[in-house]
């Protein structure tokens, strides 16, 4: 028997029909005509090669093989039923998950990081797995064994569906001492001694000089050569944290993106001041994958992690 050639509709009525032993009853519980239910009966007869009820005393009795089915499509019909429920809505407060987000540390400590902060008393079942760039690779995402992404990518394949979580301008972070300080003209910033950081997308990052144009340095030296200008980077590094143990030098400049810039003056000295030039803001995404962009507990993550970025200033 081809399962395709097969009207499961009839399956249900022989349910029925079993349990009230009478055509019209089965008919009028169905809301049904009778000659239509009279029809499913010939059909079944006819697939299962059976008559399935016969009258005796006046009433339609189910047959040994009526009788042997009825357990099987009702496991059946329940089955079905549960498939075709709506999903769970999830709920936090009771979910036992894990998410796994991918971050440099920039987003680690000004997003990541307060945001699991807030979330480890109200939802006490909710883990979290972050991974840094080098973890993640892009088959990762696509799998969905990643839940989310959150970075400045350069390029994204179509598949994947993404947000934006927030834009950031750069200023620059240095010692209270430091002599640019005093003027803080472009002439004095190329002068001076630079940090420069940077992570973008995934996976290892390419070894880097100090040169701009077909290097893609990052925003802060494609605003410079732009300007046919390069500044004197000392040091190297893809970790934004370290800049504020560096700048305790007051030679060295860092030119980040201002919501960690702020962060790192709130545990140090340092001071933040805008850059003499116009650089374009950071533009920061969340990316997923479309395996993952309707499971419940993946929306709520996207919508709660989006609503509390509103809540970081950039001011």
């Amino acid at each position: 028997m081809n399962i395709r050639n097969v009207d499961l509709n009839l399956l249900v009525y022989l349910n029925v029909l079993i349990d009230e032993k009478s055509v019209s009853k089965a008919a009028n519980k169905l809301a049904l005509t009778q000659p239509a239910m009279s029809n499913a009966l010939k059909r079944l007869r006819d697939l299962f090669e059976d008559p399935l009820l016969v009258r005796a005393a006046g009433s339609m009795t189910p047959t040994a093989k009526a009788l042997l089915l009825k357990p099987e499509i009702e496991a059946l019909l329940k089955m079905a039923e549960a498939i075709t429920q709506p999903s769970e809505q999830f709920n936090p407060a009771t979910a036992e998950i894990t998410f796994r987000i991918m971050a440099n540390d920039y987003l680690e400590s000004t997003l990541i990081a307060p945001f699991i902060t807030a979330q480890l008393n109200k939802n006490p079942g909710i883990n979290f797995d972050v991974l840094s760039p080098s973890d993640v690779n892009l088959q990762d995402m696509e799998k969905g064994t990643i839940d989310l992404a959150i970075n400045r990518f350069n390029g994204l394949p179509r598949s994947f569906h993404q947000a934006t979580v927030w834009r950031d301008n750069y200023c620059c972070l240095t010692h209270p001492k430091n002599t640019f300080l005093q003027n803080a003209t472009l002439d004095d910033y190329l002068q001076k001694e630079h940090i420069w950081v940077n992570r973008a997308g995934w996976g290892p990052e390419a070894a880097v000089t100090n040169k701009s144009g077909k290097q893609k340095l990052g925003w802060v030296d494609e605003a410079l050569w732009q300007l046919e200008q390069t500044r004197k980077i000392r040091v190297f590094t893809r970790h934004y944290m370290i800049a504020s143990l560096l700048c305790q030098s007051e030679q060295l400049i860092a030119t980040l993106p201002r919501r960690q810039a702020k962060l790192l003056t709130t545990h140090t000295n340092l001071v933040i001041s805008p850059p003499p030039f116009q650089i374009v803001p950071i533009e920061v995404k969340m990316i997923w994958s479309p395996l993952l962009h309707h499971a419940p507990a993946h929306q709520w993550l996207r919508r709660e992690l989006l609503e509390f970025a509103k809540t970081v200033a950039d001011r």
